[in-house]
C-alpha cells in the first residue's frame, strides 16, 4: 500500500490524465462534426467599402448566415435593402438572390461569390449582358450597416401654403449633365453663366444642387458637406450675389438615391441647417425611404419635412420627388409641396421626353398657382435630340405649366440652345399668372393639338407632329371651339393675319408650331 502522500499524487495524476483525455475527445467530436457539415464559413457581416472621389465611402453590406448549403440574410447597398430569397453553393462558389418590395413592384438583385482566405470575392451586374462588377468584401462588426429602427409616421394634417412658386419655378438642376461630378466650382460657373447670358432676365432663378453633396453627420447630428462643397453657406452667398437662388437635395430615407446621407430622423435639424446656409429650394427624393415605409405612408412622411420647412423663417420651395406614386397630385399640396414629380426620370431621348410629356393630360385639374405637376427637368442642350425636338420639349412643358429647370451645361451651350431656353414668348405661356395647365384638344394619328387657357381670355395652342416625316395639319378653329381674331406665332415671333376658319400648316418631323390666339 502506497503512503497517503503518494496516493494523493497518484489520484491527482489520474484526474489530470482523465481531463486531458476528455478534452481531446471533445475536440475530436467537434472537428468530426465540422468535417461532416459544409460549415458556416460564410456566416458574418461583410462589407465592400469603395472610396468616392469626394472623400466619402460607398459601402455594400452582405449580412450572411450559412446553414449547410443554405444561405440567408440581407444585402444593403445605396438606397436598397434586399432580403435573400434564393441561394445555391457554398464557400467555394455561391449565388444568392435578394428581393425587396418597392411600391407595387418587387426589385431583385443577384450576387455571385466565393470565399478566398479571409476575403469574400463577389460580383453583380445590372443586366445579364453587362460585364460583372467585381468587389472584395471583408468582415466587419455585427450590426454595422443595419437599417435604423423605424420611426412611425405622424398623423396627417394640412400643412399651410407657404405662398411660394405662384408661377412654375424656373432654374437649373445639376443631375442630368453632371450627376455625381457636381462641385462648388461648377455651381459657381453655372451661376455666372445664368446671370450673364440672358437666362436670369428671362426668368431663371434657381441653381439646384442634386445628389452627392452630402457627407455624414457630426457628433450633434448636423449634416455635413463632403469635400466637393467645402462651405455651403459661402456658396449660397455667392449665388445670391448674382441675384439668383440656391437649391439643395435630400431624401426622407436613411440614404439618398446615390447612397449618401438622407434626412431620416433629422428632418427638423436639416431644415434648420438649410435655412442657416441660405438655401431657397429643397428637392426631396423618396429613394431610401422605401426600405422603411410603404407608398401609402408617403403623405405623412413628406409632411414631416413640409412642417419642418414651414417652421423656418427663410422661404424654401418644397419639391416632392417620388415619381408620381400614390397619385401625388391629389395630396402633394396638402403636405406643403410646391411641385411634385409625376413620372419616373426623364432621359435625353425623343421617346422618353414624349412618353412623359404627352402623358400628362389627365393631371391638369391639380395644377394651380403655388402647386405644380412636375414632369421632370429639361434635357434641352444635352445632345440627345435635334433642335426641332428640343423646341417641342420646351413648347410642351410650357403648355403643361411645368417647372422649367434646365439640365445642360450653361457655360458652353450653342446660341440656338440658348435661344430655345430663353424664348420670352414661350416662357410667357409657361409663366401665365392664371396657372391653368393645358390639355390635348385634338388628335389624329401622330399629330396632336394641345391648348392652354391664358389670362385675359387668350389661348396658347401647340400643334405637334410626332411623326418621323413632315406632316400637313389643318387647324379648324370651330372644331376646337376657339374664337379669336388675333394670331401670333410664338417661335417665329410674328403676328399672323387671321386666316379665317381654317389654318393649314406643314410641320417638320418631331416639330411644333406654337400659337397665341386672342380676341
Amino acid at each position: 500500500m502506497l503512503p497517503i502522500k503518494e496516493q494523493n499524487h497518484h489520484r491527482l495524476g489520474s484526474a489530470i490524465g482523465a481531463t486531458v483525455v476528455l478534452l481531446l475527445l471533445m475536440n475530436l467530436v467537434f472537428y468530426s462534426a465540422s468535417a461532416q457539415q459544409p460549415g458556416d464559413q460564410l456566416t458574418g457581416n461583410w462589407a465592400v467599402k469603395t472610396p468616392n472621389a469626394d472623400g466619402t465611402v460607398r459601402t455594400t453590406y452582405l449580412n450572411l448566415k450559412q446553414e449547410g448549403s443554405k444561405i440567408t440574410g440581407s444585402i444593403r447597398v445605396t438606397q436598397f435593402y434586399y432580403l435573400l430569397t434564393e441561394s445555391t453553393g457554398g464557400p467555394e462558389g455561391f449565388t444568392v438572390t435578394g428581393s425587396m418590395k418597392d411600391g407595387k413592384n418587387v426589385r431583385t438583385v443577384k450576387y455571385e461569390g466565393k470565399l478566398v482566405g479571409d476575403e469574400l470575392h463577389v460580383s453583380t451586374r445590372r443586366r445579364p449582358e453587362d460585364k460583372p462588377n467585381e468587389m472584395t468584401a471583408r468582415r466587419v462588426p455585427a450590426g454595422e450597416g443595419a437599417l435604423p429602427a423605424r420611426i412611425e409616421p405622424p398623423a396627417l394634417h394640412k400643412v399651410p401654403d407657404n405662398g411660394l412658386a405662384r408661377t412654375p419655378p424656373m432654374g437649373w438642376n445639376s443631375w442630368n449633365k453632371f450627376a455625381g461630378r457636381i462641385d462648388d466650382a461648377t455651381v459657381r460657373g453655372i451661376a455666372d453663366a445664368m446671370a450673364g447670358n440672358g437666362m436670369k432676365e428671362a426668368g431663371y432663378r434657381y441653381i439646384n444642387i442634386d445628389d452627392t453633396w452630402e457627407a455624414g453627420r457630426d457628433a450633434q447630428g448636423n449634416i455635413q458637406t463632403n469635400k466637393k462643397f467645402p462651405d455651403m453657406k459661402a456658396l449660397a452667398d455667392y449665388v445670391h450675389s448674382k441675384g439668383l437662388k440656391l437649391g439643395i437635395y435630400s431624401s426622407p430615407g436613411p440614404n439618398t438615391c446615390a447612397g449618401y446621407e438622407g434626412s431620416y430622423g433629422h428632418e427638423e435639424q436639416d431644415a434648420r441647417t438649410y435655412a442657416a446656409w441660405g438655401i431657397d429650394y429643397l428637392k426631396y427624393d423618396w429613394c431610401g425611404a422605401r426600405t422603411l415605409y410603404t407608398d401609402e405612408e408617403m403623405p405623412a412622411v413628406y409632411q414631416k419635412m413640409g412642417d419642418a420647412l414651414r417652421a423656418q423663417k427663410r422661404p424654401i420651395i418644397y419639391s416632392l420627388c417620388q415619381y408620381g406614386r400614390l397619385d401625388v397630385w391629389k395630396w402633394g399640396a396638402d403636405v406643403g409641396g410646391n411641385l411634385w414629380r409625376t413620372t419616373g426620370d426623364i432621359r435625353d431621348t425623343w421617346d422618353s421626353m414624349t412618353r412623359i410629356g404627352f402623358g400628362q393630360n389627365d393631371l391638369a385639374p391639380w395644377a394651380k398657382p403655388g402647386h405644380w405637376n412636375d414632369p421632370d427637368m429639361l434635357e434641352i442642350g444635352n445632345g440627345g435630340m435635334t433642335e426641332d425636338e428640343y423646341r417641342t420639349h420646351m413648347s410642351l412643358w410650357a403648355i403643361l405649366a411645368a417647372p422649367l429647370l434646365a439640365g445642360n451645361d450653361l457655360r458652353s451651350m450653342t446660341p440656338t440652345i440658348l435661344n430655345i431656353l430663353t424664348d420670352r414668348e414661350v416662357i410667357a405661356v409657361d409663366q401665365d399668372k392664371d396657372g391653368k395647365q393645358g390639355t390635348r384638344i385634338w388628335k389624329s394619328g401622330d399629330q396632336e393639338i394641345w391648348g392652354r387657357p391664358l389670362s385675359g381670355g387668350a389661348r396658347a395652342i401647340a400643334i405637334f407632329n410626332r411623326a418621323n416625316e413632315p406632316s400637313k395639319v389643318t387647324v379648324r378653329w370651330g372644331e376646337l371651339e376657339i374664337d379669336g381674331k388675333h394670331l401670333r406665332d410664338l417661335w417665329l415671333h410674328q403676328d399672323i393675319p387671321w386666316p379665317g376658319p381654317e389654318y393649314p400648316l406643314t410641320i417638320p418631323p418631331h416639330g411644333v408650331v406654337m400659337l397665341r390666339v386672342s380676341k
